[in-house]
């Protein structure tokens, strides 16, 4: 996968900011870019985001999962001309407010400073610096909107606009191969306060039974897995272990594209630093796999209780997609990849069949 063109996705939705219930912005880009890549796509009544890319026939629908929404803080209603009542929406310890932070009221990009906390339900007042033209809606950090340096990209909202990046990197790789498959991207919203977009979508019942679903994250780097080795392999999270058979298929898929290629990387483990999509979508009885990349600064969160960009490395998120590219044309031979460690475990059952009664 080349990288400027997840560079270039990652930017177009990274500019747009967005909080819980106020995925507008990022919204309107994802559409845009399916638009100008002729790729169908469509809103749920919920207000999530479909893409399509159809060309398997019968092909068992593989489901890829992000989210648009990113920790911040919704308007409640206001004080002054300048001042605004906030409730921050999103999982940020208590500690890295402190009065003072430069916030951004939404829209009209107002510049802002958090003030004191107002009771115990994560209110704040938020002292803008001008006179709003509108009413603001929410409020993120004011942060960089996205950077590249060293190799990583810096943003606000690399959870999980990364995902969604990658989503759609993958569906136009998809399309530009004309690879025979069945794909849809899941778009989804209101994910940092529960994973509201996604259980919406999944309790339709619109999804075949037969789909496998694979969660896209960026994940708090934990021991065990390293920034810059490659796409992770999410086997569970805090909460739930994913379908073992899922993960294997994905497992062999990522083996056998490193033994073509030297420069992919790819690793495996249980990031158990939060719970994911993947824990919500498996509850529904279907199929469920998880892939992520290492993300530093987790929900802006950095030592010493500083508010500062996320960051991820440029290479995971391009093996991430290179995964899922691959996944997706393998499909049909799903059954024959996780099929191998049967066999395997039936030829040594053989062997101890004959050879256990010799020595028992």
């Amino acid at each position: 996968m080349n990288p400027k063109v997840i560079c270039q996705l990652a930017e177009r939705l990274m500019r747009q900011p967005a909080a819980p219930y106020h995925e507008h912005r990022p919204r309107a880009e994802v559409e845009r870019i399916c638009a100008e890549h002729e790729l169908p796509c469509e809103r749920d009544r919920f207000g999530n985001v479909l893409v399509r890319l159809r060309r398997g026939g019968r092909q068992r629908p593989v489901v890829l999962a992000a989210h648009l929404d990113h920790p911040g803080f919704e308007i409640h209603r206001p004080i002054s001309d300048t001042r605004w009542l906030a409730r921050f929406r999103g999982g940020v310890p208590d500690s890295y407010f402190r009065p003072g932070i430069p916030v951004r009221l939404m829209p009209g990009e107002i510049p802002a400073k958090l003030g004191s906390r107002k009771g115990t339900d994560r209110m704040f007042e938020i002292r803008a610096e001008r006179l709003a033209h509108s009413q603001p809606g929410f409020a993120v950090w004011e942060l960089e909107d996205y950077a590249v340096r060293g190799g990583r990209i810096y943003g606000r909202a690399c959870d999980d606009l990364i995902g969604v990046a990658s989503i759609l990197a993958t569906l136009i790789e998809l399309q530009r191969t004309r690879a025979r498959t069945n794909v849809l991207g899941v778009i989804s919203r209101a994910e940092e306060i529960g994973f509201q977009g996604a259980l919406a979508f999944a309790a339709q019942g619109s999804l075949p039974k037969n789909s496998l679903i694979i969660s896209l994250e960026t994940s708090r780097e934990l021991p065990g897995v390293k920034m810059g080795r490659g796409v992770i392999l999410r086997v569970g999270d805090r909460t739930s272990i994913f379908d073992p058979e899922a993960t294997r298929f994905l497992g062999q898929v990522a083996a056998g594209l490193a033994r073509e290629r030297n420069d992919f990387a790819f690793q495996r483990a249980l990031m158990s630093g939060g719970t994911c999509e993947a824990t919500a979508y498996q509850e529904f009885c279907i199929q469920t796999a998880a892939v992520c990349v290492a993300l530093g600064n987790y929900h802006n969160c950095a030592g010493r209780n500083r508010i500062q960009a996320e960051y991820v490395n440029i290479s995971d998120v391009c093996h991430m997609v290179e995964l899922l590219v691959a996944a997706a044309t393998q499909m049909r031979h799903y059954s024959r990849l996780t099929s191998k460690l049967r066999r395997s475990l039936n030829q040594l059952l053989r062997e101890a069949r004959k050879n256990l009664p010799l020595t028992a």
